[in-house]
């Protein structure tokens, strides 16, 4: 499992520094008077968190991993533990789909 950690913990270090770049560009473009929206996932997204930015998503997934990483150091209930996993991928799969189509609609531009 500390592999699994590890692995996450280096996805989540990329995903930040997406993360603090696009919203630099979010920050201005709502500067701007565009990006007129509540939050950047929908509320069937995989985070509790409701932002306009993503790095509060990021600090949500990081603080799963860190509930995961202090879980599997007592070897507690291997459902729960499956679950949190479980959560913290889709998190990271929704942070890296979002930000590469964010980046892609600049290119578009």
């Amino acid at each position: 499992m500390q592999k699994v950690i590890e692995q996450i913990q280096a996805n989540l270090q990329i995903i930040y520094r997406k993360a603090v770049d696009a919203d630099a560009l979010l920050a201005s473009y709502q500067q701007q008077g565009k990006g007129q929206y509540v939050a950047i996932f929908a509320e069937d997204a995989p985070f509790t968190t409701r932002a306009k930015t993503f790095e509060p998503y990021v600090a949500e997934t990081c603080e799963l991993l860190d509930e995961l990483s202090a879980m599997q150091e007592g070897y507690s209930d291997k459902e729960a533990l499956t679950k949190k996993l479980q959560t913290i991928v889709k998190q990271i799969e929704s942070l890296m789909t979002t930000l590469h189509s964010f980046k892609q609609s600049l290119k578009a531009d």
